[in-house]
């Protein structure tokens, strides 16, 4: 997901139970004027979780149908639910759907929909809910940015996101417990796509009753329902009396929002956070050092991917020797160990490591400094044609402005070029992205930028992000041959390891001609207090399993 299409993030899903310890204590010297802790809206005695959204200082929306970025995904899935989920393993497993069968020739998918399903309101869900909103997500009027790519192989989606159908043909409620969705090829993760928001049901009256209001208090078949929204500040949640795998021990969870995640972390150390920490936005990596000894500190491989972003369509940028001019005038082992302290892993390629398909080897673009000079002087620059300045864009948060003045550095010694740093604040920045998917011309040039997985497939890394026709594709990376091999992989019904190997082949094109330039995976780092049980550091983020066991502190 970039922020509309970085991020993501972002389905979440179980691979380490987190242990339980003591509070860290507050580093030494920090000052008595840290910001006040979160006030309690739920009584006093009872359970509260307070858990940290950074990086922002509002929520996009809560539309599933639209998540537009990560942070927007945390609240989603805490209120939104689909056919299906993911468990500790990255199985697939019944949410909505109790059970499900899948046609012989592997394109027909009939889902038998739980019995007793509810929305928080009481309102029974049925299969023309989830038929009614999966259609209206790929409806042009909702202005989703996933769903015609993640959901277009189902038969006559396309004509839904062209406008020229309102209901694609390929789903068909049977019954009201019976869902029928027919695709038009064999597609290996369909079932795994499923499990990102687009697809999940949304209580279709109060959306007709309020469409531009209906988020104020959401609500879906997700463990949880919006209490308040105070906008700017925090999101409130409370429990969805009639979630259907069992009421929510928690009383109220509170969402509140931070800019800079480096606010939220002297908040947590003052006590007034139960989390703090997520996939684009851990714990910062100047304070990893004070609190990686302490129990409260958790850190799992991320499953994401930072880089540079490349725009394909204006010059110089639209030569593949200049991209890897600049790719190879990086060090980033330097970049990993020095300027971010340890807390990250240095990488040349796009699938991050134990992501299915990372255990087949790409050749990347190791630093080399004198090579880089190379590529540039092949592209036909130097004394008699100096390189343009060139303005590099980065969202204002966390350990990015860090990343950016080492990698200006780095060009200009090992290049000799000017890069002008370009600090935007998160919307702005992902507002910029969004233009220069749109309209390239007036895109921004080059830009940091972070994908995290949706979805534990390497399509979702390979193929979502860099197929020419792939809206996540910001940076209009074309290339037929690698076009041609996701294409194959996406469809593939011979055995996964022969898939993974196409994928493979086209990650290396990738790489070659620097569609990213990858930097490095971080790693998940994040604080939860020894109060919290029953929650999960994973490589995509945190999950509660179960929401009827979950305790935290009591609200004072």
């Amino acid at each position: 997901m970039s922020w509309k299409k970085m991020i993501p993030l972002f389905v979440l899903v179980l691979v380490a139970v987190v242990a339980a310890g003591c509070a860290a204590p507050a580093p030494t010297g920090q000052s008595a004027a840290q910001p006040a802790a979160a006030e309690a809206t739920a009584p006093a005695g009872v359970q509260k979780l307070i858990w940290s959204v950074e990086g922002v200082n509002e929520l996009p929306g809560l539309d599933p149908a639209n998540p537009q970025n990560a942070q927007s995904i945390q609240a989603i899935n805490l209120i939104f639910g689909g056919l299906v989920k993911l468990d500790d393993q990255l199985n697939v497993v019944p949410d909505g759907a109790e059970k499900w069968e899948v046609s012989e020739d592997g394109k027909t998918y009939t889902f038998t929909i739980r019995e007793g399903l509810k929305f928080a309101d009481g309102a029974p869900v049925t299969a023309n809910d989830f038929a009614a909103s999966i259609n209206r997500a790929l409806q042009p009027e909702t202005a989703s940015y996933g769903a015609s790519f993640q959901l277009g192989h189902i038969v006559g989606a396309n004509d839904v996101a062209a406008g020229n159908a309102k209901e694609a043909s390929g789903i068909v409620v049977v019954d009201d417990r019976t869902l029928a969705i027919t695709l038009d090829d064999n597609v290996p993760y369909f079932l795994a796509q499923l499990t990102y928001p687009v697809s999940f049901a949304v209580p279709l009256q109060a959306v007709e009753k309020d469409p531009t209001g209906w988020t104020e208090k959401a609500f879906g078949t997700g463990p949880f329902q919006v209490k308040e929204w105070q906008h700017n500040q925090k999101l409130i949640l409370e429990p969805n009396p009639n979630y259907w795998a069992g009421a929510p021990s928690i009383a109220e969870v509170e969402l509140p929002f931070f800019q800079d995640s480096e606010t939220a972390y002297q908040l947590y150390r003052t006590g007034g956070l139960d989390i703090m920490g997520s996939q684009q936005n851990p714990v910062p990596a100047a304070h990893v050092a004070e609190v990686k000894d302490s129990p409260d500190f958790k850190t799992v491989a991320s499953f994401a991917t930072r880089y540079i972003g490349f725009n394909n369509k204006l010059a110089p940028f639209d030569n593949p020797q200049v991209r890897r001019a600049f790719a190879l005038a990086v060090d980033k082992a330097t970049l990993a160990d020095k300027v971010l302290s340890g807390a990250v892993t240095p990488t040349d390629r796009i699938v991050p490591a134990g992501f299915p398909g990372s255990q087949l080897p790409v050749k990347g673009l190791a630093f080399d400094a004198a090579a880089a000079k190379q590529e540039l002087a092949a592209a036909g620059y130097g004394a008699d044609n100096p390189f343009p300045q060139v303005t590099f864009t980065y969202g204002a948060e966390g350990d990015n402005e860090r990343v950016a003045t080492f990698l200006q550095q780095q060009w200009k010694e090992n290049l000799g070029v000017d890069v002008v740093l370009q600090p935007l604040e998160l919307a702005t920045f992902s507002k910029n992205l969004d233009t220069t998917y749109l309209t390239p011309e007036a895109g921004l040039q080059f830009y940091l930028s972070i994908w995290g997985a949706d979805y534990p497939d390497a399509q979702n890394f390979v193929s979502q992000q860099l197929r020419s026709d792939s809206p996540n594709n910001n940076g209009h990376f074309e290339n037929a041959d690698f076009d041609k091999l996701a294409m194959e992989a996406d469809t593939f019904i011979g055995s996964a390891e022969d898939r993974l190997k196409l994928y493979n082949e086209a990650e290396q094109i990738a790489v070659d001609q620097v569609g990213w330039l990858p930097l490095y995976s971080p790693s998940f780092n994040v604080l939860i207090r020894p109060e919290v049980s029953g929650v999960v550091a994973t490589g995509q983020g945190l999950v509660f399993p179960d929401w009827s066991q979950v305790t935290s502190r009591a609200a004072q």
